[in-house]
């Protein structure tokens, strides 16, 4: 079902599409911006855009979920430990050497 709620966080998340995101942060943006959609809301419709494939949740520091459109292609992130950015990379010598350590060891790996 198509909402107001659900278009505009969609929106406020194409226009950052290579940020990440927690459910506060775009609760905070939202209220910058004037938009009357409470946490709660927020929290729902990352959640249904989570289950729905639409973005991608991530946990990169403890249990706090932190959330990004589902890339077209594959990305892998760098966190730095000082300011907890998240840099987003693409690197085809790690994939091929991981597809190099899987198939020595003779499992199938599954995500990372």
């Amino acid at each position: 079902k198509i909402t107001e709620p659900r278009l505009t966080i969609l929106a406020l998340m194409q226009e950052h599409q290579e940020e990440h995101f927690s459910a506060e942060d775009v609760y905070k943006m939202l209220l910058e911006r004037g938009e009357e959609i409470g946490l709660a809301t927020v929290y729902r419709v990352l959640n249904q855009f989570d289950e729905a494939k639409i973005l991608i949740r991530h946990n990169f520091e403890g249990n706090k979920s932190v959330f990004e459109l589902a890339p077209t292609e594959h990305h892998d992130h760098i966190i730095c430990v000082d300011c907890g950015k998240v840099f987003e990379f693409n690197d085809d010598i790690i994939e091929k050497r991981q597809r190099e350590i899987t198939k020595q060891h003779g499992i199938e790996l599954a995500t990372h």
